[in-house]
């Protein structure tokens, strides 16, 4: 007979591993498929200074190396394996992965959100170290720098004005002529003395000396035409795409795919919990993210007492 686990969390990261850490003090057994790519986000991140309890910094795989062996201390079992497909119509929940099916009483989602890269060339060996797609992690790294925004949304525009508080100029790059922001949003950016925006540019190349980024080769969607900008920063602010194409629409979700809540951190299926940016749209930090995990391993802990 197939055991029937009394939570399976899907996902890792932040959220994953604190709602792993939660739910095995909780002496739930809880069993997590952090998929072939764990950790989230934060593996790609050089250096963490902005989690509460890092004085020093911390780099984002280190980190996560930290609050998974936290967690599997407490009793979290992960294998690092992708789901391929759940069943939510009926209880117990059931989650497919490699071909083998798992029974669960409750799930905890926290699979995430991945930025949207440009993938221009050049672009992976900069993620990182001097490309990123976070203002608010990585700002303070370019204090009186040059840096670049490429967007032409709010998410681009509340990035630009917030690195202002640290480089010494910041220039939005936007492909076309009119943007996506609001109205606001765009007069605060236009007229900060400290930005300047490019328009009809997009980035072709991403160029680099021994200590990094040192600019990018700019191209005119329009004619082809080509021209170099200098900076040792650049953020790409043109969205992301939450992992939940699995969930196959089992859980009610916004427009773009990201989980809504309806009660506290259940989603639209009773018994089935989501943290992390799977669900923020807002935050995305790393802290928020560990902090909705909390919430959905208590959250899952109480469904289950009384279910």
């Amino acid at each position: 007979m197939t055991a029937v686990h009394n939570v399976i969390i899907i996902g890792s990261g932040p959220a994953g591993y604190t709602a792993g850490l939660y739910t095995a003090r909780g002496m739930l057994e809880p069993l997590m498929f952090a998929g072939y790519a764990s950790g989230g986000q934060l593996m790609l991140t050089s250096d963490i200074e902005n989690f509460p309890g890092y004085p020093e910094g911390i780099a984002g795989p280190e980190m996560m190396a930290e609050l998974r062996q936290q967690a599997e201390r407490f009793g979290l079992t992960v294998e690092d394996k992708n789901v391929e497909k759940v069943d939510f119509s009926s209880r117990p929940f059931k989650v497919t992965v490699e071909g083998e099916e798992h029974l669960a009483k409750a799930i905890i989602i926290t699979t995430g959100a991945d930025a949207i890269w440009l993938n221009a060339e050049g672009e992976r060996e900069q993620k990182g170290k001097g490309v990123s797609t976070c203002a608010t992690c990585d700002g303070f790294f370019f204090r009186d720098q040059e840096v670049i925004v490429v967007g032409g949304g709010d998410s681009a525009m509340e990035e630009a004005h917030f690195l202002t508080r640290f480089a010494s100029k910041v220039t939005v790059v936007h492909r076309r002529e009119y943007f996506r922001a609001s109205q606001t949003m765009y007069d605060r950016v236009a007229n900060h003395p400290k930005i300047e925006i490019v328009l009809h540019r997009q980035v072709k190349r991403w160029l680099s000396d021994e200590s990094g980024l040192s600019g990018a080769i700019l191209e005119d969607p329009r004619d082809g035409s080509e021209h170099e900008i200098s900076c040792t920063g650049a953020f790409i602010a043109i969205g992301h795409t939450p992992n939940t194409p699995f969930l196959e629409g089992q859980v009610k979700t916004d427009e773009s795919g990201y989980i809504i809540h309806s009660e506290h951190t259940m989603t639209s299926v009773p018994g089935i919990f989501a943290a992390g940016d799977v669900v923020d749209t807002r935050y995305r930090q790393a802290i928020t993210a560990a902090g909705m995990g909390c919430q959905a391993a208590m959250d899952a802990e109480k469904w289950l007492e009384e279910n």
